[in-house]
């Protein structure tokens, strides 16, 4: 598990395409004794477990999954990625609780500056849209960051100096692909109650089922 808060921008030094697989070596400022070999680092929120290590670089293997979940077709020689070490059960958790199992891509619709900050409207597949909530967290990129609004297709976060300037988000412009990571939670509420409509035959959470469990008053 992640918080969502970046700890140091990397760079890629090596994408190693093999098949439908990617091997990916990245120049990250950890020391040796800080990252071991089957260690999990979330590269752009995707979490990878290390495979080598040496010459203060990282590397890791992409399996098709999470090829084709990602925007990891995009990077290259020189491409920057944010990074966080997994977390510690004694840690804060200053972010949200996030997973590094990216949902899907969603793509920078626009970019402006609004009182000293920056607004960042994505477009995201619709299946994944139900999954975001206004004040909710999103990790973009693996960053953790509060929903501004949601469409049907789109979300806004606004992004305060200090992240713009420690994460690749200073980058982005529009058109960019960035990864995503819904709330956990919703995912599971969603899967629970699919689980009862399928067992109960009934509705799912309807008016009527709430009324009977007593959450509804006349």
């Amino acid at each position: 598990m992640f918080t969502g808060l970046i700890e140091e921008v990397g760079r890629v030094l090596k994408v190693e395409r093999s098949g439908s697989s990617a091997r990916l070596t990245v120049a990250a400022g950890f020391s040796p004794e800080q990252v071991g070999i089957g260690d999990s680092i979330a590269v752009n929120g995707a979490c990878l477990t290390v495979v080598e290590k040496g010459g203060g670089a990282f590397t890791f293997d992409a399996s098709p999954e999470t090829i084709s979940r990602t925007a990891f077709r995009n990077l290259k020689s020189g491409s920057p990625v944010n990074l966080e070490r997994a977390l510690r059960l004694s840690d804060r958790l200053d972010g949200h609780l996030v997973s590094g199992h990216v949902d899907c891509v969603a793509v920078v619709c626009e970019r402006r500056e609004l009182s000293g900050n920056i607004l960042f409207r994505f477009r995201i597949p619709k299946e994944f849209a139900r999954f975001l909530a206004e004040k909710g967290s999103v990790a973009v990129d693996g960053i953790s960051l509060t929903v501004n609004s949601v469409t049907d297709d789109t979300f806004s976060v606004n992004i305060i100096p200090l992240t713009l300037a420690r994460t690749t988000l200073s980058r982005r412009k529009v058109g960019d692909e960035v990864n995503i990571e819904t709330d956990i939670l919703c995912k599971y509420v969603e899967r629970l109650l699919k689980f009862r409509e399928i067992k109960d035959g009934a509705g799912g959470l309807s008016l009527e089922l709430l009324a009977e469990k007593g959450f509804l008053v006349d």
